[in-house]
């Protein structure tokens, strides 16, 4: 039966890691067919070499156990983009991967933030329909997941996210993991209303200041906790009204924060330090408060039971970013926030230190991240 059909044409061999590329042309034609055939589409920008750098795990242990190696450059699948990176980002779980605490089939590539340029993307309608625009080749994007510690990397199209151009690329990965965690943390897991009291531990960290700005910026009263006056005078830069020195004693923050509230203690809690700030936050809360415990910068916190929340009938919750941004609308909702709120200018970035790409670069920023002493965020140039 001669009937019109979309021709999908073959045009000619990507230099993807030698994988063969199609583009679809759609043209009415007149054809004898019995069947329709559908096939998998993929565009590139350039030449893409076969191999790349990256640094590796091979083995749990401390930083030295990262290792830049040679690696294959990774192969898109049909719901993915590759990016040449040129920036990413240090974060704890770097840390809690590497050490064995968060379990990781062994060996693997470092990392999960990236700033770079998509270099392969799907055919147009394998890209998602979000909020965001649409990614192009040749676009500098952001993206708080892959595997970033290398040349090259690999993310799912709905968690890609265009960079805007009033963000600079090395600020970029302070608005990944980091940022998509505080917006979670302020929107999800506690949402932040008017008037809340706040508590945010490691208030000059790389969440710290972000989680700081954010509450601030939805409306909320700032009480920031970190260990020196340098960090303090940091954390108040990033939105914290009054800050507390963790080289005071326990009993005279408690008593410092009540007074602050009024006696009531804080709405929330948001703790990325874990197992040193464990008890006190029960001290600060207020009946009816939320503990968000989103980090182990000190150690995991202990196993508890459900009873030691009856007292002020409290709710904690332990988040961790994935879920927040499976959904591509949930991403793009997050990366839409966060890019609102900076042309806003309620949050800004704040960089520690540009790490090099090698094991040694690699290996001093986790060691720094860990040392507390770090205001801000740790990044790693990579092209």
């Amino acid at each position: 039966m001669m009937a019109q059909f979309e021709l999908v044409m073959l045009l000619h061999f990507s230099r993807v890691v030698g994988q063969p590329v199609f583009y679809r042309l759609v043209q009415p034609v007149s054809l004898l067919v019995t069947t329709k055939c559908t096939v998998r589409t993929m565009s590139s920008l350039s030449e893409i070499p076969k191999s790349m750098k990256a640094i590796r795990v091979e083995k749990n242990g401390g930083p030295e156990v990262n290792v830049l190696k040679e690696i294959p450059v990774p192969q898109p699948k049909d719901n993915e983009v590759l990016i040449k990176v040129e920036y990413t980002g240090v974060n704890f779980i770097d840390n809690y991967q590497r050490s064995g605490l968060y379990n990781r089939p062994l060996p693997y590539t470092v990392g999960q933030d990236a700033v770079g340029t998509i270099v392969a993307l799907p055919f147009s309608a394998a890209l998602p329909s979000t909020s965001l625009p649409t990614l192009k080749l040749g676009q500098r994007v952001l993206t708080p997941v892959g595997e970033s510690f290398a040349e090259y990397l690999v993310a799912p199209v709905g968690k890609v996210a265009p960079l805007p151009d009033f963000v600079k690329p090395e600020d970029g990965p302070a608005y990944a993991t980091t940022a998509f965690t505080a917006a979670a943390l302020v929107k999800e897991s506690y949402p932040i209303q008017k008037g809340d009291w706040v508590l945010v531990r490691a208030a000059a960290g790389g969440v710290g200041t972000l989680l700081s700005q954010l509450s601030k910026h939805l409306g909320a009263s700032v009480i920031g906790t970190t260990s020196s006056p340098e960090k303090a005078k940091i954390a108040k830069e990033n939105g914290a009204d009054h800050v507390l020195l963790t080289t005071d004693s326990s009993e005279s923050n408690v008593k410092k924060l009540l007074e602050l509230t009024g006696g009531k203690g804080v709405h929330v809690v948001y703790d990325g330090v874990g197992k040193d700030t464990w008890e006190e936050d029960f001290e600060v809360i207020r009946p009816k408060g939320t503990i968000v415990t989103y980090g182990n910068a000190s150690g995991p916190v202990p196993p508890f039971a459900p009873l030691k929340l009856s007292p002020k009938c409290l709710k904690v919750t332990r988040p961790t970013l994935g879920p927040f941004i499976n959904d591509p609308q949930d991403f793009a909702l997050y990366a839409n926030f966060i890019f609102d709120t900076i042309k806003a200018g309620g949050l800004k970035s704040t960089t520690y230190k540009v790490y090099d790409f090698s094991a040694e670069g690699v290996a001093q920023a986790q060691t720094d991240i860990t040392s507390r002493s770090t205001i801000g965020k740790l990044v790693i140039k990579v092209a």
